[in-house]
C-alpha cells in the first residue's frame, strides 16, 4: 500500500552470521604445517568470504582473494602464475570451480576437492580426491566424490590425513623389518657358503632348514605384525607432503635394507666362524648363529619403530603389541635351545651364560650401525636457520 511505510519507528538492526566452526581454525593451522594449503571457494560475496578466511588464518599479507567476475578476465597463463597466491574464491560458478582444480593439477599439485551440491559435482570428480559432504551433501555429489565426510568437518579431512601418513609409516617399518631381515639371511647363507667353498675350511651351513623356517615364520612374523600398529610418530604433521610419484623403496628405504641386511649377515656370520675356529661342534656353531639371528633381527624390530627418531628418544611401552611380539619370540627361541625333544631337531644345546653374553652383545651392536644412520639423516632433513 502506497505510504505504508511513513512514520515508522527504528528499534534496530538484527544480522546474521554463519560462524566456521572453532576447530577449523586449528585444523587450517595444522594443514600449513604438513605443507598442506588451504583455499576456500564459496558463493558468498567476496568481502565476506575475506573476512572468514581471515578469521581461519587462511588469507595473509601477500594472498590474493578473486571474485567470479574477476576470474573470468583473468588468462590461463595469469591464473596459473597467481595460482598459489589464490587464497579465496568467491561468486563462483560450478565452470569456475572447474577451472581452478585444473589449474592447480597443472601445476602438479595434488587437490582434494569438497562439495555438497549438485553444481560441485563436475569438479568433485575431477579433483583427485573428491570429498562430499554426508550431512547436507546431494545423492549426485556423493555419487561424484571419491569419499565421503559423514560430519560435514574440515577437522575430520586433517584428521584423516594424519591417520593416513601414519598408516603410511607403518606400512614402510613392517616392509624395512622384514625385508632386513631377511636380506640378512640370504646373504649370511650365501657368503658362508662362498668362504666355505672357497676356503674348504669348515663344510657345514650356518643354519639347517627347520632354524631357517623357525626364523621366517615366528622370529621374523610377530614383530612385523606388531609394527604394523605402531602408534604415530611424534611431529608426523609437521612433514612435507611425500611426493606421490617417489617410489616407496626410495634412497633412503635402500640405504637401511642393505645396510642392515649386511650387518645382520656380519654379526651371525662372526659368531659361527669364531664358533667354528673356537673348536665348538658343528651343532654347537650352528646354533650360536641361530641364537644370533634371532637376537640381532628382535633386537632390530625396535630400530624400524622409526625411520629418523632415535630408539632413545622413544616410548619403549607405547607399543605393547611389539613388547609382546618379542617376548614370544624370544620364548620360542628359548625353548627350542634347553627342551629336549627339540635340541635334535633343530641342532641346539643347553647354552652357558658366556655363550648367552656373545649372542647378546652380537645382537645388540644392530644399534650402532642404525643410530648412526639417523643421525645423519636427522642432520640432513634438518631446515636451514632463517637469515632475517
Amino acid at each position: 500500500m502506497e505510504g505504508g511505510e511513513e512514520e515508522m519507528v527504528w528499534l534496530g538492526l538484527v544480522g546474521m552470521i554463519d560462524p566456521p566452526r572453532e576447530e577449523v581454525k586449528g585444523a587450517v593451522a595444522l594443514c600449513k604445517k604438513a605443507g598442506i594449503e588451504s583455499v576456500m571457494i564459496t558463493g558468498d560475496h567476496k568481502l565476506t568470504a575475506e573476512a572468514i578466511a581471515k578469521e581461519l588464518g587462511m588469507l595473509g599479507e601477500n594472498d590474493m582473494a578473486l571474485s567470479g567476475s574477476e576470474l573470468d578476465e583473468m588468462r590461463r597463463k595469469e591464473l596459473r602464475n597467481a595460482a598459489e597466491k589464490i587464497k579465496v574464491y568467491a561468486r563462483v560458478s560450478p565452470a569456475h570451480k572447474m577451472r581452478i582444480v585444473e589449474t592447480l593439477q597443472g601445476k602438479g599439485h595434488v587437490v582434494a576437492m569438497t562439495g555438497d551440491g549438485v553444481n560441485d559435482a563436475p569438479a568433485l570428480k575431477k579433483a583427485d580426491i573428491g570429498v562430499a559432504m554426508g550431512i547436507t551433501g546431494t545423492d549426485v555429489s556423493k555419487e561424484a566424490g571419491a569419499m565421503i565426510l559423514t560430519d560435514d568437518n574440515f577437522a575430520s579431512i586433517v584428521a584423516a590425513v594424519e591417520e593416513g601418513r601414519n598408516i603410511f609409516a607403518n606400512i614402510r617399518k613392517y616392509l624395512l623389518y622384514l625385508l632386513s631381515c631377511n636380506i640378512g639371511e640370504v646373504l649370511l647363507m650365501l657368503i658362508a657358503f662362498v668362504i666355505g667353498t672357497a676356503t674348504g675350511l669348515y663344510k657345514v651351513v650356518p643354519l639347517i632348514a627347520l632354524q631357517i623356517l623357525v626364523v621366517n615364520l615366528v622370529t621374523d612374523g610377530l614383530p612385523a605384525l606388531a609394527l604394523a600398529v605402531e602408534p604415530g610418530e611424534p611431529g608426523i604433521m609437521q612433514r612435507p607432503p611425500r611426493d606421490p610419484k617417489r617410489s616407496i623403496f626410495d634412497k633412503r628405504m635402500v640405504g637401511y635394507l642393505l645396510g642392515i641386511g649386511f650387518w645382520t649377515m656380519l654379526a651371525s656370520l662372526g659368531v659361527f666362524l669364531w664358533a667354528l675356529n673356537s673348536g665348538r661342534t658343528p651343532v654347537e656353531a650352528q646354533c650360536l648363529c641361530f641364537l644370533t639371528l634371532v637376537s640381532v633381527e628382535l633386537f632390530n624390530c625396535f630400530n624400524c619403530r622409526s625411520e629418523r627418531l632415535s630408539l632413545f628418544r622413544m616410548n619403549p611401552f607405547s607399543n605393547k603389541w611389539l613388547l609382546a611380539a618379542v617376548a614370544s619370540s624370544w620364548a620360542i627361541a628359548v625353548a627350542i635351545v634347553y627342551a629336549p625333544f627339540l635340541q635334535g631337531p633343530f641342532h641346539t644345546y643347553p647354552m652357558s651364560l658366556q655363550d648367552w653374553g656373545i649372542v647378546l652383545l652380537a645382537g645388540l651392536s644392530i644399534f650402532i650401525p642404525v643410530e648412526i644412520a639417523k643421525l645423519i639423516v636427522a642432520r640432513r632433513t634438518r631446515p636451514s636457520p632463517k637469515v632475517v
